[in-house]
């Protein structure tokens, strides 16, 4: 089979050309030849709101994915977590890669710090995140906390905190992990991803293609973890039946026995917390998305 010329579409953030180069170098090394395209999009552009003050959804996709049906890169790099559960129509995730460590990362000022009391933050911290998700699980956990929005790429975010902007900041503990940052001057707690539930497929990159690209799809389809995948189904689709994106107050994860839940009617709200016994697939989410329903 002849080895074909891959255009990768990515956003231009630190994060996100560690992820298309860690999928250009494996592409490479099946043989396959590479190029980089980088594409701004509305998340990237607009910093000084809060995700729920832009319109629509794909704050971080949507740009990309156009380029990717108009023909102009054959593949997208995506964090998962970013992606909308329906695709537009004539793409597909032709593979998702590796799991890296889905927990939620706490960076705290020495100044806050009290390893006495819940997540080790003194009373009455400011913490940054612009979360949804985040911000609703802070408020059934530390009611006492001061949230405030943070926007920016993730070496962003720390510089900030190391300003003194916040008294703590939450991440993904992947993308820290990815870009080998240096958080040696700060506080950090790694949080148990039973308790403070993680998105919906954090820590997994989706492979985006057009459906009708078969040469493509081939390709990176041999880059696929079927374990992956199927760990995330679950919880992939939960979030489907909940019709949200990545700033629905949802966290789902799956840790192959049980797959815990957490849901805030909005970013205001306490989230609550479940677990469901893995079975069946459909038939857990049939019943995690009564329950959420119901409350």
């Amino acid at each position: 089979m002849d080895r074909p010329l891959i255009r990768i579409g990515t956003r231009g953030s630190d994060l996100a050309l560690w992820q298309a180069n860690h999928v250009k170098r494996q592409l490479e090394n099946l043989g396959c030849k590479v190029e980089l395209k980088i594409i701004q999009t509305q998340g990237d552009r607009i910093q000084d709101l809060s995700f729920d003050k832009l319109e629509g959804k794909g704050f971080f996709t949507k740009e990309i994915e156009a380029e990717l049906l108009n023909g102009n890169v054959d593949l997208a790099v995506h964090s998962h977590k970013d992606l909308e559960t329906t695709p537009p129509l004539g793409l597909i995730i032709a593979a998702v890669s590796e799991r890296e460590d889905p927990s939620e990362l706490l960076l705290i000022r020495s100044e806050a710090h009290d390893p006495s009391l819940p997540f080790e933050l003194a009373k009455g911290a400011i913490i940054g995140t612009s979360s949804a998700r985040r911000q609703s699980l802070l408020r059934s956990l530390r009611s006492d906390l001061r949230i405030e929005e943070l926007r920016g790429n993730v070496p962003t975010r720390i510089q900030k905190l190391r300003e003194g902007r916040y008294d703590a900041i939450l991440l993904a503990k992947a993308g820290v992990a990815r870009l080998g940052l240096d958080t040696s001057d700060v506080n950090c707690l790694t949080l148990d991803p039973t308790a403070f539930i993680p998105a919906p497929a954090q820590g997994v990159l989706g492979l985006q293609v057009r459906e009708n690209d078969i040469t493509t799809y081939t390709w990176v389809r041999k880059l696929n973890n079927p374990a992956v995948e199927h760990q995330i189904l679950v919880e992939r689709e939960v979030l489907k039946h909940m019709e949200g994106g990545c700033q629905l107050p949802l966290g789902v994860f799956n840790d192959g026995k049980v797959v815990h839940v957490a849901y805030g009617r909005s970013k205001n709200d306490p989230s609550k917390r479940f677990t469901f016994p893995l079975e069946n697939d459909q038939d857990t989410v049939q019943r995690i998305i009564e329950t959420i329903k119901n409350l």
